[in-house]
């Protein structure tokens, strides 16, 4: 992400410790890279919460590049998506500006577009990790990698131990869950006995319905 808002939400960073997703901070931005505060609320005119949603964006297009550096495909799947997630926390940066954007869109005039923030790097984790999912599979994983991804976010803002450890190993134990439930589900669509049930659905459904 180019441009002003990007610069605005960079800059925010310094301020957010003190004075949180605010006006105050919108304010102090647009100071910082030299532009009139009414130029910035026209960029954000939601203020505070603009400024973390494009925070959040600036996080997954950090990530992004950062994949692009990396070899993954040595790695099984399930420990892609683990370094993923890992390199997604590094990516957020200071654990105070993470706090303050949690529970900034947790709010609830917000909590639908903080869950679309989270969908959208369940997605793009997805994606990185060489994903090609198509239909309710694709949906369920990206839902079910968003939980993984909020829990484990709220297990590092107070993780004290070194390099993370913990909420690696936190987040290994969740991912072994979504893997083995995935291979359940493969494992079901193949056995012949769930055949005739998937064919009695489709011979009995409503024309037109899918």
């Amino acid at each position: 992400m180019t441009g002003l808002k990007a610069k605005l939400a960079r800059a925010a960073l310094d301020h957010v410790p003190f004075d949180g997703w605010s006006d105050a901070t919108l304010a102090a931005a647009a100071r910082d890279i030299g532009i009139d505060p009414a130029l910035a609320r026209v960029h954000m005119p939601r203020g505070g919460a603009d400024l973390a949603l494009t925070a959040h964006r600036l996080g997954d297009e950090a990530l992004r590049d950062k994949a692009a550096q990396i070899d993954l495909s040595a790695l099984r799947f399930r420990e892609r998506i683990t370094e993923l997630v890992m390199m997604r926390l590094e990516a957020a940066g200071d654990r105070d500006v993470v706090r303050a954007a949690s529970a900034l869109l947790a709010l609830p005039h917000l909590a639908a577009e903080g869950a679309s923030a989270i969908w959208q790097t369940a997605d793009l984790i997805w994606k990185l990790a060489g994903d090609s999912a198509t239909g309710f599979s694709h949906y369920s994983k990206r839902a079910t990698l968003s939980a993984v991804y909020g829990a484990t976010v709220l297990y590092w803002l107070g993780d004290e131990s070194e390099g993370a450890a913990d909420t690696r190993g936190f987040l290994d134990r969740r991912i072994a869950s979504v893997m083995r439930f995935e291979q359940a589900k493969a494992d079901l669509r193949k056995n012949p006995l769930t055949v005739p049930l998937r064919i009695l659905k489709r011979a009995t459904a409503r024309p037109g319905v899918q």
